[in-house]
C-alpha cells in the first residue's frame, strides 16, 4: 500500500472513530437524562424488566386504564414513593405490584415517583355527578368523618397524605374499600381508612366510589418533606393499622 493510500485509510480510520464516539457520548448523555428523571424506569421497568414497566399498566400519559389502574400523573411525589415502600414490605397487598417494588432500587423508586409526580395532569372541567352527601358531612353518629375534610371538595386532595380521588377510576376506587377493609391495605396514617372502610356498608363504600371517580380534582397540593420516607419521625401512627372491627355483617346489612 503507498503513503498516499494509507495516510487516507488513518484519516477515515480516526474520523469514524471520533464519530462513533461522538454517537457514544450522545447515547451515554441520553442515558443519563432518562435516569434523572424516571423516564427510563418507567419505559424499561428498571430493575424489575422490560415486561413490568410502569408504562405497560398506567399509560404513557400516567392516566391508568380508566377501570382498575390508577392514574399516576400527577400525584404527590411523596406519596408515590410511599406507595412503592409499602407494595415492596407487603402493607399493600398486590402480588405484581410487590414483584415489581421490590426489584426496584430505592433509587429507581425515588427517580421513577419524581417522573410521574411532574406528569401534567389537568382537572376535568366537567361538573360531578350529583352531590353524595356521605362524602361531604360523613357520618358523626357513627364516627364518620367526611371524606372531603381530607381528599378535597372536588377530590383534589389535602397534602401528601391524602392523595386526590379526581381522575381515579371507579373501579379501583372501590378495590381500595375492599383492601382496607380486609385489611390487605395497612399504610394509611393513624390507621384512619381501615377503620373508616369497616364501618361504611358495602352499598356505601360502593356509592363513594362512584361519586369520587366523578369528582373533578385539581392541582395537586403543596409537597412536604414529611411525605419522604427518611423525614418520618418514628410515630407508632405512621402507617400504623389495627385488628379488624369485626362488626357484625347483620349490623351494616341493618343500616
Amino acid at each position: 500500500m503507498s503513503r498516499q493510500l494509507q495516510s487516507s485509510a488513518l484519516t477515515a480510520a480516526a474520523g469514524a472513530a471520533a464519530m462513533l464516539s461522538g454517537c457514544s457520548a450522545a447515547e451515554s448523555s441520553s442515558t443519563d437524562r432518562f435516569r434523572a428523571t424516571g423516564e427510563l424506569v418507567a419505559l424499561s421497568g428498571g430493575g424489575a424488566g422490560a415486561a413490568n414497566a410502569c408504562f405497560t399498566c398506567h399509560g404513557i400519559d400516567g392516566k391508568g386504564d380508566g377501570a382498575g389502574t390508577p392514574r399516576l400523573a400527577g400525584l404527590n411525589f411523596g406519596y408515590l414513593e410511599r406507595q412503592l415502600e409499602a407494595f415492596g414490605d407487603g402493607r399493600r397487598h398486590h402480588p405484581m405490584m410487590h414483584w415489581i417494588a421490590t426489584n426496584l432500587s430505592p433509587q429507581e423508586r425515588k427517580m421513577v415517583s419524581a417522573y410521574y409526580a411532574a406528569m401534567p395532569w389537568s382537572p376535568d372541567p366537567s361538573p360531578a355527578a350529583r352531590p353524595l352527601p356521605l362524602y361531604f358531612t360523613g357520618d358523626p353518629d357513627r364516627g364518620l368523618p367526611a371524606c372531603a375534610a381530607c381528599h378535597g371538595a372536588l377530590g383534589q386532595g389535602l397534602g401528601p397524605a391524602y392523595p386526590p380521588l379526581g381522575g381515579q377510576p371507579e373501579a379501583y376506587l372501590r378495590h381500595q374499600f375492599e383492601q382496607w377493609r380486609k385489611a390487605r391495605r395497612r399504610n394509611d396514617p393513624g390507621a384512619v381508612m381501615l377503620r373508616i372502610s369497616q364501618l361504611l356498608t358495602p352499598r356505601e363504600s360502593a356509592a363513594l366510589a362512584a361519586f369520587s371517580a366523578t369528582l373533578p380534582g385539581g392541582p395537586p397540593g403543596r409537597e412536604s418533606r414529611a411525605a419522604f420516607p427518611e423525614a418520618r419521625l418514628g410515630d407508632p401512627r405512621n402507617d400504623a393499622s389495627g385488628p379488624p372491627l369485626h362488626e357484625p355483617e347483620s349490623a351494616r346489612a341493618g343500616r
